[in-house]
């Protein structure tokens, strides 16, 4: 999450000399880091970041910088195998344990840490990224599994300082409280929409022989294919609005209101 040096857009500075004045020096000189990233999710469940949607947008989109691990030798690991994959659209090459998992390996290996470890059992989704287009529980998925695969986690998902869609919508209708499962909600949020695209049918479709291409999902659609991500701040129709949103492109009015 942290940068050596951080170049902030007048819309930035505005937000960080207007919320956080005490901040801004630092941030221009030692880079933004997760510390003021947690300050900016405070102030979000707050309302306070209503005024300066555009600057705080541009912050929660930073991509974290990867943190360059040193590769463990040979003789430090048991079973050890070279994974070469595709993270975020970066070629990687890692050494791993044989039985290591994705999420292990995306945050004890590679430094991408968005992806959270909860459960660890595989029935909370909060460890959720896409794999070759589809969505998988990275704590149940062996990186020795990946080879040769695309990964795509939540620090992939914003091009530069532009939000995914998905991203934006979960801004915009709170889509998240404390925000420990919105990682793995918005990866599994933006494969559903792939799904619905290509007419994949789901627990409670009435006839799965009736196959339609870009299915426009309903909120109990919704509901039924986001069961597998829990959260347990109960954003839930919340969630529902967002990812309405952003697979219609229309806008879903909010039904709440930033208090003052």
């Amino acid at each position: 999450m942290k940068n050596n040096k951080t170049l902030l857009s007048p819309e930035e500075r505005k937000l960080f000399g207007d919320l956080m004045p005490e901040e801004l020096e630092e941030v221009l000189t030692s880079g933004f880091n997760r510390r003021h990233f947690l300050k900016l999710m405070g102030l979000a469940t707050s309302g306070m970041l209503a005024s300066h949607l555009i600057g705080a947008e541009q912050l929660f989109a930073r991509a974290a910088t990867i943190e360059e691990i040193p590769d463990l030798t040979p003789e430090a690991i048991e079973n050890g195998i070279h994974v070469n994959f595709k993270v975020n659209s970066t070629e990687r090459k890692v050494l791993v344990d044989s039985r290591m998992t994705l999420l292990d390996t995306l945050r004890e290996r590679i430094g991408l840490t968005g992806s959270k470890k909860g459960c660890d059992h595989g029935q909370c989704g909060a460890c959720t990224v896409i794999v070759n287009g589809n969505r998988v529980l990275s704590c149940l998925t062996l990186a020795a599994s990946c080879e040769g695969k695309s990964v795509i986690t939540i620090e992939g998902l914003a091009k530069g300082s532009e939000l995914n869609p998905m991203q934006a919508a979960f801004l915009k209708h709170d889509g998240f409280q404390c925000g420990f499962c919105t990682p793995g909600q918005i990866c599994s949020a933006v494969a559903l929409m792939k799904e619905a695209k290509e007419g994949q049918a789901s627990f409670i479709t009435g006839d799965i022989r009736d196959q339609k291409q870009g299915l426009l999902l309903s909120d109990e659609e919704i509901s039924e294919r986001m069961s597998g991500n829990i959260c347990r701040c109960g954003a839930y129709p919340n969630i529902v609005d967002a990812i309405k949103e952003a697979q219609s492109g229309k806008n879903v009015e909010q039904n709440w209101l930033y208090a003052g």
